[in-house]
C-alpha cells in the first residue's frame, strides 16, 4: 500500500537516486559506526546507509512508517517525536546494543568511539527546534549531516555583515564547524517542496569556548531583536542593567558583531565586574 505524504509531519520523500548517492558519499558511513537517522520516511537514504553500516537506528514519528521500518532486519526503530528523544540516553543504549551483538564501534576519522553520527532529512517546519535540541546533546555527537531548506542552511553558515547572519548563525557557529555540501532541487522529492533544499555538514568543535549557553542565547536574542537599529537601542540598554568588565561597541548593528565577540561578552557577563 502506497504511503501518502502527510502535511502535518512535513513529509517530502527523497526519490532522486543521484542525489541519494551524493548524500551517502558526503556522509561516508563506515561499518560499525553508531549512526542515527532522523525521519527515515520511505527509507530512500536508510537502505544504503544500513547496507554500509551493518546496523542503523532510526527515529520516526509516523506510526505507519515506523511499522514498515520494523520489518527491516538492520534497523532499530525509535517511534517518537525527535524533540522528545534524549540523545545522551540513546548513545548509551546504542553502545549496549552494539556490545550485545558482539560488535565494536568503529571510530570515524579523527573521531571518538561511543559518539553518535546523526543524519536526516529534517521536517522543514520544525528544523530549527531540532537543531537546538541537538545542540543540548552535542557532547555525545561525532557529526551531523542534515538536509534542510536551503534558506535555513544559508543562515546557519552565514558570515558577519551579511543579511543571512543572525541568531542561528551565532548559536551554531559557536559550537560547530559547518559547511553547505550539496544543493538539492525541489524535483528530487515527492511531493516537491516549494523551496530549494541543501545538505549541511556540522562537526562539533573539539575545544569550544566555555560559555553559559542560556546567557549566550539571551545576549544574541536581545541583540537581534532590532537588527535594523544600532545595538545601543537593544543590547546596549539591556547591558546597562548588568555589570561586566569588557569593552563592547554598541555603535554597531547586531549582524556586524562576529561570533567570538558575542561569546566573549557572555563570558564577561557571567564573570561580572572586575575586582
Amino acid at each position: 500500500m502506497k504511503h501518502i505524504p502527510r502535511k502535518r509531519f512535513g513529509q517530502h520523500f527523497l526519490t532522486d537516486r543521484t542525489i541519494i548517492d551524493d548524500i551517502v558519499q558526503a556522509i561516508a558511513p563506515q561499518p560499525g559506526q553508531a549512526m542515527v537517522e532522523i525521519g527515515p520516511g520511505l527509507a530512500a537514504l536508510t537502505q544504503p546507509l544500513a547496507e554500509r553500516l551493518g546496523h542503523l537506528t532510526v527515529i520516526e514519528l509516523d506510526r505507519d512508517l515506523a511499522r514498515q521500518l520494523r520489518t527491516h532486519p538492520q534497523l532499530t526503530v525509535v517511534e517518537s517525536d525527535v524533540l522528545r528523544v534524549d540523545f545522551g540516553q540513546l548513545a548509551q543504549q546504542m553502545q549496549a546494543d552494539t556490545s550485545s551483538r558482539g560488535g565494536t564501534a568503529v571510530e570515524a576519522s579523527g573521531g571518538k568511539s561511543g559518539k553518535l553520527r546523526v543524519v536526516g532529512n529534517l521536517p522543514y517546519n520544525i528544523s530549527t527546534p531540532i537543531l537546538f535540541h541537538l545542540l543540548d546533546a552535542v557532547a555525545v555527537i561525532e557529526d551531523q549531516h542534515f538536509m534542510l531548506q536551503k534558506e535555513v542552511i544559508d543562515r546557519m553558515v552565514a558570515r558577519p555583515a551579511t543579511s543571512d547572519y543572525g541568531r542561528l548563525s551565532v548559536m551554531l557557529q559557536w559550537r560547530y564547524a559547518m559547511e553547505n555540501v550539496l544543493f538539492v532541487p525541489p524535483q528530487s522529492f515527492d511531493p516537491p517542496p516549494r523551496v530549494d533544499s541543501a545538505v549541511v555538514r556540522m562537526v562539533p568543535r573539539a575545544i569550544p569556548e566555555h560559555v553559559d549557553v542560556k546567557l549566550l542565547s539571551e545576549v544574541v536574542r536581545v541583540a537581534f531583536s532590532q537588527r535594523r537599529k544600532l545595538l545601543r537601542h537593544s543590547l546596549g540598554r539591556w547591558l546597562e542593567q548588568r555589570p561586566y568588565s569588557l569593552p563592547f561597541d554598541v555603535q554597531r548593528r547586531a549582524e556586524e558583531v562576529p561570533v567570538v565577540e558575542y561569546v566573549a561578552l557572555a563570558q564577561a557577563l557571567e564573570s561580572g565586574p572586575a575586582a
